[in-house]
């Protein structure tokens, strides 16, 4: 997922990652958060590593203008590609 930290502040991708070993109910969880300016919001895509995170990625870009380097199909996912703007900017 990703968010809007604060009007006029960075943007956040945030991966939550589980790991299921010694069973359900002792899940190992990680999670990691990057923030990228949102003047030149660019962050490194994990499309290579985890290819289900291509619908979260573009989304991210699709509702907050955050750019996945290297994502092999990076474009507006629900909006009209006629649209401008990024609706869930704090600012828009």
């Amino acid at each position: 997922c990703a968010y809007d930290v604060a009007p006029g502040g960075p943007l956040a991708s945030v991966y939550h990652l589980t790991r299921i070993q010694y069973g359900v109910d002792q899940p190992e969880e990680v999670c990691i958060k990057v923030f990228a300016s949102r003047r030149n919001p660019k962050i490194p895509s994990v499309f290579w590593i985890w290819k289900s995170v291509d619908f979260q990625e573009r989304e991210s870009y699709d509702m907050l203008g955050i750019s996945y380097d290297n994502h092999p199909r990076l474009k507006r996912i629900l909006m009209p590609e006629s649209w401008i703007g990024w609706p869930l900017r704090k600012d828009y």
